[in-house]
């Protein structure tokens, strides 16, 4: 909408917003002027309802009940009158402070990311392991096991860890394993897929050739949006709304939550689209693209080291979302994501 609003009108839908998040019952002209004190009657204040409600920001359920926000409603608060919006100095302090009480685990990193969003948003929250924006190789171990059985541990630029129990042909011992990984990680070392296809096969045998197109399987399967793995908490902030009071709305979000090609069709449309790491989405009621997300707002970031590995942090809630405390949440944790990922990186 590109409706013009005068500043009164404005303050009103302001003010409706944020009532109706903390309340989730229909606001009156009367509360407005009641318990905010607007200098105005109620009879202006019901003047600028009607007039907001005619253009769409505003809806009435019920003839007798006050006001509640439409779709358009909140992004025009989001988009408009919300403004720039910072979580407390102390509370960054203490966020940062948890990080690095954790040291430099990837696992600890992304499960803490999810408890501090579920908990500052109260609602649910979901973040995306990091991935290497070029899947390239770094190393490889071969570990023998019980008979033809062997453990390969690949590890990718970026951070990125794979592991998988091959059975072999034939026995092979711990010597010659060694020597074959030896070598696989002198000629591969930084190569990506379409460079270790291009090299000559006469150098390696027929050992080093099956371990080689294992790890192109592997590097070509990490291509994928949510290679890793999808660390979610505080569903049951969400389940606990009364937006989610019916199973299929609630449905409808678990299905967002839990279903990866849904996810990655979300990921990839919103935030991996964007060129840097940094910027914040916001998306209300599926934006007419979604319809798992008709009764869903969803705030989601890119967070990482340029260059080498992204992932993406977001909190899903009711449409009745506290936008201004969850957008920061999502900003700063993203950024502190990228800053940890960068000096990992650089040790």
């Amino acid at each position: 909408m590109n409706t013009d609003l005068t500043e009164r009108q404005k303050l009103v839908l302001a003010m409706v917003i944020r009532d109706y998040i903390e309340t989730a019952i229909p606001v009156s002209s009367r509360r407005l002027v009641d318990e905010y004190g607007m200098d105005s009657s109620t009879a202006t204040v019901r003047n600028e309802m009607v007039s907001l409600t005619d253009m769409g920001y505003l809806r009435q359920p019920h003839t007798s009940a006050g006001r509640i926000p439409t779709e358009d409603g909140y992004r025009y608060f989001v988009r408009q009158l919300m403004g720039q919006t910072e979580l407390p100095v102390n509370t960054k302090r203490m966020i940062v402070h948890q990080f690095y009480q954790v040291g430099s685990d990837l696992d600890h990193w992304m499960r803490l990311a999810a408890s501090v969003l579920a908990h500052h948003s109260q609602a649910a929250s979901l973040v995306t392991a990091p991935h290497a924006e070029r899947s390239i190789f770094k190393h490889l171990e071969l570990i023998s096991t019980l008979g033809r059985q062997v453990l390969m541990v690949l590890v990718l630029a970026g951070g990125e860890v794979s592991q998988q129990m091959l059975a072999l042909a034939e026995p092979v011992s711990q010597e010659k394993l060694s020597i074959a990984a030896q070598h696989l990680n002198q000629v591969l070392e930084n190569l990506d897929t379409e460079s270790i296809s291009q090299l000559s096969t006469s150098q390696f045998d027929t050992l080093e050739l099956d371990m080689i197109k294992l790890i192109n399987d592997e590097l070509s399967r990490s291509r994928a949006i949510l290679a890793g793995e999808v660390y979610r908490d505080g569903l049951t902030h969400v389940l606990g709304e009364p937006e989610f009071g019916e199973a299929e709305v609630a449905r409808k979000a678990l299905r967002v939550l839990e279903e990866r090609p849904l996810l990655e069709d979300l990921i990839a449309r919103t935030v991996m689209a964007s060129e840097e790491p940094g910027g914040v989405q916001v998306l209300i009621g599926g934006e007419g693209t979604w319809e798992e997300l008709r009764d869903c707002s969803i705030v989601l970031a890119r967070y990482g080291a340029p260059g080498l590995a992204s992932g993406t942090v977001g909190v899903l809630g009711p449409i009745r979302m506290p936008y201004g405390r969850t957008i920061s949440a999502v900003r700063f944790v993203a950024g502190l994501l990228s800053d940890l990922l960068v000096e990992m990186h650089t040790e």
